[in-house]
């Protein structure tokens, strides 16, 4: 009886947490289509000659204060609706495991703060990708509209997020997200303060082994939700299918090929 209470608690959390993290993704996914089409209106504006702008875009040519919180918004709601699909299988083996060592409460509270301390660090992340895109708008290396990089910047950032691909630093990122009950073992913590040191150490982690992944936003376009979609899947796929460390690789292959050809072109 007990143990079929318990089983029923299980099921009761998993379905809680899955509900969460589908509501995070989806509010986040609709926020970035809300932003591409105004962005799409705004184009288009400009080309027909008009001077209204989606004021729920960023004004990349000419950056203000407002323009950079409008952008770090942007990447912050980019990567939490990229990342949150990829930390699900991680935050639900600790709502397991929470509950299995705590069975008189329930773990979604400290689960969603799990989440909170992993997505606050790919907000951190998030800061310094706006401080970048400055930097790159600036030197006059993107474009206003497609906010890409020139074909020679893109080439070097695909060549050097495919080398990162096998390098040591990555396969052990990655074999520690890939292993979520390993992590849970050597990392755990009690209570709700030690669920965000959980959540921020598998950020760690997890943008340890993402972050140049994220940087090839710019080369076909930081709003190509499609492309956007793209890396996420990847991310998504190198983390939870068998064999992942070789989808790391072909990752890596076909971004070195890619970004030779750019060159080559350039």
């Amino acid at each position: 009886m007990l143990a079929q209470i318990a089983l029923n608690g299980q099921k009761r959390d998993r379905v809680v947490v899955i509900a969460c993290l589908a509501a995070i993704g989806a509010l986040s996914w609709l926020y970035l289509i809300h932003i591409a089409w105004g962005m799409s209106g705004a184009d288009m504006s400009v080309r027909m000659g008009s001077n209204s702008m989606d004021m729920s875009m960023p004004n990349m040519n000419a950056w203000q204060l407002g323009d950079i919180v409008l952008t770090f918004v942007m990447w912050t709601v980019m990567m939490i609706a990229m990342m949150t699909p990829s930390a699900a299988p991680m935050t639900l083996m600790f709502a397991t495991v929470n509950r299995e060592r705590r069975r008189e409460q329930s773990p979604v509270p400290t689960t969603m703060v799990f989440l909170l301390g992993y997505l606050v660090l790919w907000t951190v992340f998030s800061a310094g990708a706006t401080l970048l895109q400055h930097g790159l708008h600036s030197a006059a290396l993107l474009s206003p509209q497609m906010m890409s990089v020139t074909p020679v910047l893109g080439g070097i950032l695909l060549i050097t997020a495919g080398v990162y691909q096998f390098t040591p630093l990555k396969r052990a990122c990655l074999s520690r997200c890939r292993s979520p009950l390993g992590f849970l073992i050597a990392e755990w913590r009690e209570g709700i303060k030690g669920g965000f040191i959980m959540g921020w150490r598998h950020g760690m982690y997890c943008v340890g082994c993402c972050w140049l992944l994220m940087t090839l936003l710019f080369v076909a376009g930081v709003m190509n939700l499609l492309w956007v979609a793209l890396i996420a899947l990847s991310v998504l796929a190198e983390k939870v299918i068998p064999k992942g460390e070789w989808v790391s690789r072909t990752i890596g292959l076909i971004a070195v090929g890619w970004g030779g050809w750019l060159l080559v072109q350039a």
